[in-house]
């Protein structure tokens, strides 16, 4: 039964997936004209030496970097460990969020979604992989991308997902997406930066934290989800 849930709220994805309008401006928002225009997502423990807590949000670093405040980069600039969400720069990690993404016991996922309904997800996959030529951009072109590995970095394997998981990969294949992939998400690109300073960096949750609960929805949950993703 919370297969069949997940295949209503899949094909409710899939019903405006092609017909959601794109920003003429590829998702970009104009930048503030001054620090005061900012809100600091910025928390400070008073403590010797202090130690801070910031909110920060998976989409390419250059969406919103222009609306982090002056005190939010200078305190990561003069901290000496930086702990983050997961480690994105472990091998292990991608490799184990992949893997828990998995419907189990090898099941696939023409198994689990109505007929009717896995047969439109395909033909959307299709269309995906046809239009992301023309979606691609120069720039993505010139740092050595061909569509065929963005698509397969982005969908590969996805008759073996589970289908909240597809639902969400769903969500990210639209063309303003597609144009940000080789920019490293916020938390990655603060990771990589971490590393080239030569801080000690970790992480504060495993990645079964971050997987087991989407797996286990229930109902009401998934709902919630859907509608998050479409407000």
């Amino acid at each position: 039964m919370r297969a069949a849930l997940a295949g209503l709220l899949l094909a409710a994805l899939l019903a405006g997936a092609r017909a959601r309008p794109q920003p003429p401006d590829g998702g970009q928002c104009r930048p503030p004209g001054s620090q005061r225009e900012l809100n600091s997502f910025l928390w400070t423990i008073r403590r010797d030496p202090p130690a801070y807590l910031f909110g920060t949000i998976h989409v390419p670093y250059t969406r919103v970097w222009d609306f982090i405040p002056d005190n939010s980069k200078a305190a990561f600039q003069a901290s000496a460990r930086v702990y983050f969400e997961l480690d994105l720069t472990d091998p292990y990690t991608i490799s184990a969020l992949a893997s828990c993404q998995l419907l189990p016991h090898g099941e696939n996922l023409q198994d689990v979604l109505p007929r009717e309904l896995y047969w439109r997800l395909k033909r959307h996959l299709d269309y995906v992989k046809l239009m992301m030529p023309s979606w691609m951009t120069p720039a993505q072109r010139g740092k050595g991308l061909y569509a065929d590995y963005l698509f397969n970095a982005i969908a590969g394997n996805w008759e073996r997902k589970r289908p909240v998981w597809v639902m969400l990969m769903v969500n990210s294949l639209t063309e303003t997406d597609v144009r940000s992939r080789g920019v490293p998400v916020l938390d990655l690109y603060l990771a990589q930066q971490a590393e080239k300073m030569k801080k000690s960096t970790g992480a504060v949750e495993r990645v079964e934290e971050q997987c087991h609960p989407l797996n286990g929805l229930n109902f009401s949950q998934a709902c919630w989800i859907e509608t998050a993703t479409w407000s």
